[in-house]
């Protein structure tokens, strides 16, 4: 579970309710006519824009911003350069049935034990690698979507309600509804946007960008198992992706 997603969402919307507890009754918050308005009317809008497909993949997508993990980028080079000591001193035939930290190593594995390239190998994990980050990227910009389409829902329904109120100005009873409706949909427009779509698309680009730099540093690995080089030569190359400060202690401690 990633705790930094769920303190955040969790903490604003909290932060919020507090607010409005303190300042009025919760109840005057509720509105049945802007909830329609902006939470079913945005949903319908975004779902124009893309297919039923790419549209609920992004609910599923979504989780991953709550929970998604990675192998630790120190511990994948280690079993990197211990699958290039295996190919290198018992040949890659060892390595059938090997388990393997991620689906993408797992497959990986299995080309190199099926004797193919290294350009082959290159070809085909860049190919998966293109293919993983468009499935993923389409979360991200149905939820981008709906942080643009939310607020401007929000300015349709204050629009809905001021036509209301202006409509029915002879009856004061009607006013504070209609004026409620035209305020309530710019702050839930507002609040879809704020704390809940673009949160979401950007953690979900972060885990994109996170996904794409370990399966480039399995790709690098195997293909220069392939070439046959020199395990300790594959640790060298491979550290240019851990942080400076992690990548000058691993080369001391080789």
């Amino acid at each position: 579970m990633d705790l930094a997603t769920l303190i955040g969402l969790v903490g604003g919307a909290v932060i919020i309710g507090m607010a409005i507890i303190l300042g009025a009754s919760p109840g005057v918050f509720m509105n049945a006519p802007s909830v329609l308005i902006v939470v079913l009317g945005s949903l319908s809008v975004v779902l124009a824009k893309f297919s039923f497909r790419q549209y609920f993949g992004a609910l599923k997508a979504a989780g991953r911003a709550f929970k998604f993990k990675l192998p630790d980028t120190q511990d994948l080079i280690e079993e990197l350069v211990d699958i290039a000591n295996v190919a290198r001193k018992q040949g890659v035939l060892n390595l059938e049935g090997r388990e393997a930290s991620s689906e993408y190593l797992q497959q990986g594995i299995q080309y190199l034990v099926d004797g193919q390239g290294a350009d082959t190998i290159r070809e085909l994990l860049n190919k998966e690698r293109v293919l993983t980050m468009d499935r993923n990227r389409f979360g991200a910009k149905v939820f981008r979507a709906l942080a643009d389409v939310a607020p401007a829902m929000g300015m349709i329904g204050t629009i809905v309600g001021l036509v209301q109120m202006l409509s029915n100005m002879e009856d004061p009873k009607s006013i504070g509804p209609a004026m409620a409706v035209a305020l309530l949909t710019t702050l839930y427009g507002a609040m879809i946007a704020t704390m809940i779509a673009n949160p979401i698309a950007d953690k979900l680009e972060l885990r994109l960008t996170e996904e794409a730099r370990m399966q480039s540093l399995i790709s690098d690995a195997l293909v220069a198992i392939q070439n046959g080089q020199n395990p300790r030569v594959i640790e060298q190359l491979l550290s240019s992706y851990l942080p400076p400060a992690k990548r000058d202690t691993a080369e001391s401690g080789a």
